[in-house]
């Protein structure tokens, strides 16, 4: 149980398959806002009424029930309103089910683990990664009682797990909570009511490739033309041919335009979503859509010309440059970040960090590796105890987002991304890196961290030795380090000479003639049998 886990192998992460751009529709005039507002609110009813009825079908759903559900929904909008309609509904449901697995695994390592330090005599130290007993009998009391309660609640989510009922809330379950607490979200019961409201509406639509613009719900022209199609119930309010909606305002995407508009005018499919921004107080539209899957290149080409090992941390990334050797080059990199403020603060101070670091790795040719980190299992209670700042620490790290970033942003670079196994890549790399690493100044625990990633990702060893040193300075026992690969040329040859002004001496072992090993009196060399006979005495000593 306390042994070392085994690393799990380097991969090349793949592409993202999908694009989403989003630009804000400026120019709407009240009649714009009021339409949208009621197209919204009665499609978010029917989306609503939809997954209370996916929700109490269960597991008994099936395809004739999706055919049943979307037909009571055509009659009130369309066919192709009722169609976005369920799909996302089972998006949703299935989203909620692979939650409600996780939290019930999560439940399941709690209980293990408070099972484990209750066999433990009160105050027994760990060991080699396996938790000890607890500090006293009043904590050891308090977690008794704890593992019950645990239990208690595994019961009911597995019940609720093979019954195949799920409990889904539109519009958040924080924000539900937030009703209840309007003061310590810093709301007024208006702004909680119309946030509520605008993230019930539905107004999203799927798209179909050959149909006109790639959408015949919502559909933007290349001129930036937006246009609704109505729902029946509302019809009357159409101001464009064919029961549709015409903005007033014009739509700019400005990243991926050309992208975008080569899609519309192949009558390619694109999704769009109108959504409405309380706190700005701003309408935006997204469009989305799928990109074929692209072929990465292989692990040995991304392995070929060295990479940059990536140490993800609370406020900063930390890099360092190495060779196809695993010999890390130049100094180390920082780019740092601040986790504060809101959610928007958040992702643009990740996404400033990740350009700073892609433009550095293109700049170079080099690929980058980073962890497969997952703290889903990492951030309970009963894994770190009493460790309340460790665990908001991990808690607060964007590992997903960071992750679904970097590897959407590379791909626009051409930034390829290996992904290594997280396991001991900070301890090892303190223990093997920081000090043979520190010159005028020494690296931080995650600069070594940094070197640690590279290294496996380049599939060598943190370890800096294979092998303890020999009894004695000669090479016999074999070539101790992991520096060169073997068969490298000039692996056991002289370094070359370092640049720089000619002195008047030159120190040892930089003469030269310091890698010719002949011109030295060692023994098994042929300088030493030369035969040799002493030269004859000058004419003055003979005269003598």
């Amino acid at each position: 149980m306390g042994g070392l886990r085994e690393v799990a192998a380097s991969f090349v992460v793949p592409g993202p398959s999908g694009v989403a751009i989003r630009s804000s529709l400026k120019g709407l005039t009240r009649q714009d806002e009021t339409v949208l507002r009621l197209v919204g609110s009665l499609l978010g009813s029917l989306a609503s009424r939809d997954l209370k009825a996916r929700c109490a079908a269960g597991l008994d759903h099936d395809g004739e029930q999706w055919a049943r559900r979307k037909r009571a929904l055509t009659w009130q909008s369309s066919s192709r309103w009722a169609g976005s309609i369920t799909r996302s509904t089972h998006g949703q449901w299935a989203l909620t089910r692979r939650g409600q697995l996780a939290h019930i695994q999560g439940l399941q390592a709690g209980i293990e683990t408070i099972r484990h330090r209750l066999s433990q005599p009160v105050g027994a130290k760990g060991f080699k990664g396996v938790p000890g007993g607890y500090r006293s009998r009043r904590e050891w009391f308090a977690k008794s009682r704890r593992l019950h309660v645990l239990q208690d609640r595994l019961e009911g989510e597995w019940a609720d797990w093979e019954a195949g009922r799920v409990r889904v809330v539109r519009g958040g379950r924080k924000l539900l909570r937030h009703r209840h607490h309007l003061e310590a979200a810093g709301l007024t019961e208006a702004q909680w009511r119309l946030r509520w409201e605008a993230e019930r509406w539905f107004l999203q639509a799927d798209g179909e490739s050959g149909k006109r613009y790639g959408n015949e719900t919502i559909r933007i022209t290349p001129g930036g033309e937006v246009s609704i199609k109505l729902p029946a119930a509302l019809a009357g309010l159409a101001n464009g041919p064919h029961g549709r909606y015409v903005l007033a305002c014009r739509v700019v995407f400005r990243h991926r335009e050309e992208e975008w508009a080569d899609r519309i005018a192949a009558n390619r499919a694109v999704a769009y979503r109108i959504h409405y921004d309380t706190g700005r107080n701003r309408w935006y539209v997204t469009a989305s859509w799928q990109n074929p899957p692209v072929r990465t290149v292989s692990l040995q080409a991304a392995r070929a010309g060295g990479l940059v090992g990536v140490d993800m941390n609370a406020d900063h990334l930390a890099a360092w440059r190495l060779d196809q050797h695993g010999n890390p080059v130049g100094e180390p990199r920082r780019f740092d970040y601040q986790l504060t403020g809101s959610a928007q603060h958040r992702d643009a101070q990740v996404r400033h960090a990740l350009i700073r670091l892609l433009n550095w790795a293109a700049r170079h040719s080099l690929a980058l590796a980073i962890e497969d980190l997952d703290f889903s299992a990492e951030k309970t209670r009963e894994k770190h105890g009493r460790r309340k700042r460790f665990r908001k620490l991990i808690s607060g790290m964007p590992t997903a987002r960071l992750r679904a970033r970097l590897v959407s942003m590379a791909a626009e670079l051409g930034v390829t991304v290996v992904a290594v196994d997280p396991a001991y890549t900070s301890r090892w790399g303190a223990q093997h890196w920081q000090e043979p690493l520190t010159t005028t100044r020494k690296p931080t625990r995650h600069d070594a961290a940094a070197v640690a990633i590279g290294r496996r990702a380049l599939g060598h060893p943190i370890r800096r030795r294979t092998a303890p040193p020999p009894p004695h300075r000669s090479d016999a026992v074999g070539h101790r380090t992991v520096q060169a690969v073997p068969g490298s040329p000039g692996r056991e040859g002289p370094r070359p000479r370092l640049p720089g002004p000619r002195t008047r001496s030159a120190g040892a072992g930089r003469g030269a003639k310091a890698g010719d090993q002949c011109a030295h009196n060692r023994s098994g060399h042929t300088a030493e049998h030369e035969s040799w006979h002493q030269d004859s005495l000058p004419l003055s000593l003979k005269e003598r």
